[in-house]
């Protein structure tokens, strides 16, 4: 018994040749009209049966039954198109051999190509049509039961969630209207669906559609997120809030990736944190951070630690020759190792338990590893531990990344990438002196070497990141609050962990461009800043709550070392333009290499022979003319 494919295949192609009789014979009748009877009998029917047989041969080699009817497209029309017109002109050839073209007028396969075209092409979008209208009816009936959403946005991502929708009469959505971005569109309608306002109109939409008994209890993004301004998601998050609705998404085409049963449903996904940035997604030169990592012996400290890890994961897909993780946390470092190895089996790669602050450890390690490109993402990086750690913060940041540098010196190796902090910019805390201390080393022996580039790349907060306010946030709602935040007024850059590290990458790239970039820090777009009051806010929105009335928000006061608002460039340093996207360059005073090098070694010098966090102290502060500590707590009014 013929399978139920064979038969519809079979079917299919019956069909094709009855279209190609009637095709024939419908263009030799409008050509002749009544005089049709006085053609001879045998060269017509010879030429029917040739005109039949060629067409349905080509059609059958030209693929015309490998696509389903319902699901027929412009594709489908243009291999109708290109068989039809193979199919004419093969039977002219053919015919002229056999019959030298007699007994029929030359003029009838020209016009039977024009018929074939409409009856091959017109009956398969007339199943199509059918099928379509068949499902709009469906869906339009099987409303109840699902989720009544609203759209934001009538571009082109909206038509195609609508297909999706109308087209599986199972979808988890009914849509009952469309918001748009502007005025443009209002009162136009897309697939039926109508555009019934701006986003200013929301409210007053909403309640429209209340009264007429179809309301929503979703709003869905139809655009991707970094084509959305910040401001504006977190206002359609408060107004979402207010009027009882959730605030959804669709996936963005990069999150489709090769989860084809997730590609090919219909669904949404919930505004997250990371949204609320809304910066638009920065152009990367793949093509330069590529060739900075491909094939070369890769070296990463600090690897286990937020930018550390991700900064391993993205060099791994790059298909380093060699990478070798290092790092002082055991658990840190087997996390990042177990991943490695489930994720990249066949990369090659070593993990070591090294302190950067342990010179012959780390003259071992590059004397057996021979990297040629190490990322130094090492450091003590919260401020309140480095407030009560000085000596180990100096020790760590300072010492430990000299180590690093002088180590990447005398290997000579092409290039070490130092990652920097926008607390080094007018430091008022331990952590951000002794990463700028760090930076002003790294510029001094950038412009001294004539082999080795030392690149330092400066940004702002990781969102998200171990420690960090984001974290925090998180446990204080789940044990139902309060929000601590320091100050109503403290303000930071925000950067998502992957949108720091492409863009590390992508500076890294232009750092070892031909230019005048040695000596100068590189420094990462963060856009605006946000201010963590709000940020709390927004997080106990998303966690489905209100805030000041189901979650509380206290103010605590500023920690010692801790600003009211983060800067990214000092005064003193000039802004040069850069040709990358997302990267800035800034000229920062410099010193001289000899000295700054006899003046940290003394200093730690005293501090390894027992010094104390008074003597870490006033050392940097003598490196550092910038660093203001601030041994005093701010605390907020109220």
């Amino acid at each position: 018994m013929p399978s139920p494919r064979i038969s519809r295949r079979a079917l299919a192609f019956t069909h094709d040749l009855i279209v190609s009789v009637i095709a024939f014979s419908l263009a030799l009748w409008l050509r002749m009209g009544d005089d049709i009877t006085a053609l001879p009998a045998v060269p017509v029917f010879e030429s029917l049966a040739l005109f039949t047989m060629t067409c349905g041969a080509t059609f059958w080699i030209g693929g015309l039954y490998r696509s389903i009817w319902a699901f027929s497209s412009l594709g489908d029309l243009m291999k109708i198109f290109r068989a039809a017109t193979i199919a004419v002109v093969a039977f002219l050839i053919l015919a002229f051999l056999v019959t030298r073209l007699e007994g029929v007028p030359r003029a009838v396969p020209f016009m039977a190509w024009f018929i074939l075209l409409a009856g091959l092409g017109g009956s398969r979008m007339a199943l199509r049509l059918l099928r379509e209208r068949r499902l709009s009816v469906l869906w339009e009936r099987s409303g109840g039961g699902r989720v009544q959403v609203l759209l934001v946005g009538a571009g082109d991502e909206a038509d195609l969630f609508l297909r999706a929708v109308s087209a599986n009469p199972q979808a988890p959505f009914h849509v009952v209207g469309i918001v748009g971005e502007n005025a443009k569109r209002v009162g136009r309608s897309i697939h039926g669906v109508e555009v019934l306002g701006s986003i200013e109109e929301l409210p007053r939409i909403v309640e429209t559609l209340r009264q007429r008994g179809k309301a929503p209890s979703r709003l869905i993004l139809t655009r991707a997120i970094t084509r959305f301004n910040g401001a504006l998601v977190a206002q359609l998050l408060d107004q979402a809030g207010t009027l009882g609705l959730t605030l959804s998404r669709l996936p963005a085409l990069t999150e489709l990736r090769d989860d084809v049963a997730g590609t090919v449903a219909v669904r949404d996904q919930p505004i997250v944190l990371e949204d609320l940035l809304g910066r638009p997604e920065t152009k990367l030169n793949r093509h330069d951070i590529l060739t900075l990592v491909h094939g070369k012996r890769v070296v990463v400290t600090g690897a286990g630690g937020t930018i550390g890890s991700e900064l391993v994961r993205q060099i791994a897909a790059l298909e380093p020759q060699h990478l070798t993780l290092i790092d002082s946390s055991e658990y840190n470092l087997y996390r990042i190792d177990m991943e490695m190895r489930e994720n990249h089996p066949y990369q090659s790669l070593r993990s070591l338990i090294a302190d950067v602050r342990d010179a012959a450890r780390m003259e071992q390690i590059f004397g057996d590893e021979k990297p040629a490109l190490v990322f130094h993402a090492a450091a003590i990086k919260h401020v309140p531990i480095a407030e009560d750690n000085a000596r180990e913060a100096v020790l760590t940041n300072v010492h430990g990344t000299r180590v690093v540098a002088d180590c990447c010196l005398r290997s000579g190796i092409a290039a070490m990438v130092q990652i920097s902090t926008d607390k080094a910019v007018y430091p008022s805390s331990v952590m951000g002196a002794t990463k700028r201390l760090a930076e002003m080393y790294c510029q001094a022996l950038d412009l001294a070497s004539t082999t080795t580039r030392f690149i330092t790349v400066r940004f702002g907060n990781v969102l998200g990141s171990t420690g960090s306010v984001v974290p925090r946030f998180q446990e204080q709602l789940a044990k139902g609050g309060p929000l601590t935040v320091t100050h109503p007024d403290i303000t930071r850059y925000f950067m998502t962990v992957r949108e720091a590290v492409e863009l590390v990458l992508q500076a890294s790239t232009l750092g070892m461009q031909p230019g005048d970039q040695r000596g100068k820090v590189l420094v990462l777009d963060m856009g605006q800043p946000v201010k963590i009051a709000d940020l709390a806010r927004q997080m106990i929105r998303l966690a489905g709550f209100k805030p000041d009335e189901d979650i509380q928000i206290t103010y605590t006061g500023l920690r010692p070392g801790e600003k009211l608002h983060e800067e990214l460039f000092a005064d003193s340093e000039a802004l040069i333009p850069s040709t990358a996207d997302g990267v800035q360059l800034a000229t920062s005073p410099t010193v001289d290499l000899p000295t700054l090098r006899q003046s940290i070694t003394d200093l730690t010098s005293k501090l390894q022979t027992g010094a104390d966090e008074n003597c870490a102290i006033e050392g940097i502060k003598a490196l550092v003319p910038d660093f203001r500590r601030e041994k005093q707590h701010l605390h907020a009014a109220g």
